[in-house]
C-alpha cells in the first residue's frame, strides 16, 4: 500500500518541490497552504505522516501539532522551519513532532528522513496489531509493567500515554537496564541520526518519562543521572 503524506507549508515553491520529490518516490501526497486546511485535512484524510511548517497563516505548525495530539491522533510528524533555534526544535518535540528539519534541506535529506520516520512508525504499528501470545515480551521492574507487543505501559495498574518516540526511548532503557548510556548513544539508537550534538532532546524526552513513571521525578528511582555520562535505568531500591 502506497504511503500517503501530508504537506503543510504556505511557501508554493518549496509545496511544490515537496509534492515532486515525494510523488517521485512513489508516495501518494495531499497539500495544504496554511495550519487550518492543514489540521482539517489531518483529521479527515489520516495521512501515513505529516510534513509541517512551524510559520504558517491562520494556525502555526506547534498549534496544529498540539491539537493533532489533543485528538489523540499519533500521526507521525516531520516539523519545517526557517528558523535554527533550538528553543523551537525542543518545544516542538514536546508537542509531539517526531523529526525536526530547518530550512534549507535538500530533497535527499527530506526522503531519508521520511523513511525512517515512517519505518520507525511501522514497526510500532506492527506491533500494536500483533495477536497476543502467552509467550509475549514484557517488562516488570517494580511497579511499572510494559508491553511492547501492546505499545502498552502500567504504573500500578494505571495505563500511563507516552508519545511512540517516547515509548521507543523507553523499550530501549529497558533493554539496557543497569547499563550507563550518553546522550548520544541514545540519539543514535532512537532518533536513528546525529542531530548535530542537540542533546537537550534527549532530555526533554527522558523529563516526559520520568513525569510519567517517577512517584518524584525530582528524586527518580527508576531513570537515573549519570553526571557528566547520561543516564541509566535501575530497578528501584525498596
Amino acid at each position: 500500500m502506497t504511503n500517503k503524506i501530508l504537506v503543510v507549508e504556505d511557501e508554493v515553491s518549496i509545496a511544490t518541490l515537496l509534492q515532486y520529490n515525494l510523488k517521485q518516490a512513489g508516495y501518494d501526497v495531499i497539500i495544504a497552504n496554511d495550519g487550518l486546511d492543514g489540521l482539517h485535512k489531518a483529521i479527515e484524510e489520516k495521512p501515513d505522516l505529516i510534513l509541517l511548517d512551524l510559520m504558517l497563516p491562520k494556525l502555526d505548525g506547534m498549534e496544529v501539532c498540539k491539537e493533532l495530539r489533543m485528538k489523540k491522533l499519533d500521526i507521525p510528524i516531520i516539523m519545517l522551519t526557517a528558523k535554527d533555534d533550538e528553543f523551537d526544535k525542543v518545544l516542538g518535540l514536546e508537542l509531539g513532532a517526531d523529526d525536526y528539519m530547518t530550512k534549507p534541506f535538500s530533497p535527499r535529506e527530506v526522503m531519508a528522513r521520511v523513511k525512517a520516520v515512517l519505518r520507525r512508525s511501522k514497526v510500532i504499528n506492527n506491533s500494536q496489531e500483533a495477536e497476543q501470545s502467552s509467550g509475549e515480551k514484557s517488562y516488570h521492574i517494580g511497579l511499572l509493567n510494559v508491553y511492547p507487543d501492546r505499545f502498552e505501559a502500567f504504573l500500578d495498574d494505571k495505563l500511563l500515554e507516552f508519545t511512540p518516540k517516547e515509548f521507543e526511548l523507553l523499550l530501549y532503557l529497558l533493554e539496557n537496564k543497569n547499563r550507563v548510556l550518553t546522550r548520544d548513544q541514545l540519539l543514535s539508537a532512537v532518533w536513528h541520526y546525529d542531530f548535530a550534538g542537540d542533546t537537550r532532546i534527549v532530555d526533554v524526552h527522558i523529563s516526559h518519562l520520568r513525569d510519567q513513571i517517577e512517584e518524584n521525578s525530582r528524586k527518580p528511582k527508576f531513570i537515573k543521572t549519570i553526571r557528566g555520562l547520561g543516564y541509566k535505568f535501575e530497578e528501584p531500591k525498596v
